[in-house]
């Protein structure tokens, strides 16, 4: 009878790149962390819009790019999506970081490797109000 060896322990392996591992564990054989995917190529970071898909995010990435004949800036927006390993719970509104892999499905060439907290909420166009003055105070008669 062969000796039953003990799995070893599902420590976080190294990526390559310059990311915190996260602390729970996952059994998903596409997270790079704790299953067999590496990663190469670009490294993204974008805003989650969307994870309505099963193990997948949409990340989207805007823009400016200048048009010459009108001397102005044009937003423009790249949509990626991104396997979501279970081990990173990231919800919607979360800036993340994206790593290139090879193709997961028809559309998913990237997985998510970090999750940089929640995005700020920015309109370029409005400016700052300054907080309203208290009304005075009214005097006791004495």
């Amino acid at each position: 009878m062969t000796p039953t060896r003990t799995p070893p322990s599902r420590r976080a392996r190294d990526i390559g790149l310059d990311v915190r591992a996260p602390k729970t564990r996952c059994d998903d054989r596409h997270c790079p962390f704790h299953g067999r995917l590496s990663l190469r190529g670009q490294v993204l970071e974008g805003t989650v819009v969307s994870t309505s898909m099963q193990r997948t995010a949409v990340v989207e990435r805007t823009l400016l790019h200048f048009v010459p004949k009108f001397e102005r800036y044009e937003k423009r927006r790249r949509r990626y999506l991104a396997h979501a390993p279970a081990c990173l719970h990231v919800p919607v509104g979360h800036r993340v970081r994206i790593a290139e892999t090879r193709p997961l499905s028809k559309l998913v060439a990237f997985c998510i490797v970090e999750d940089l907290g929640e995005a700020e909420l920015r309109v370029e166009s409005e400016e700052a109000v300054p907080p309203a003055a208290p009304p005075p105070a009214k005097e006791a008669p004495a």
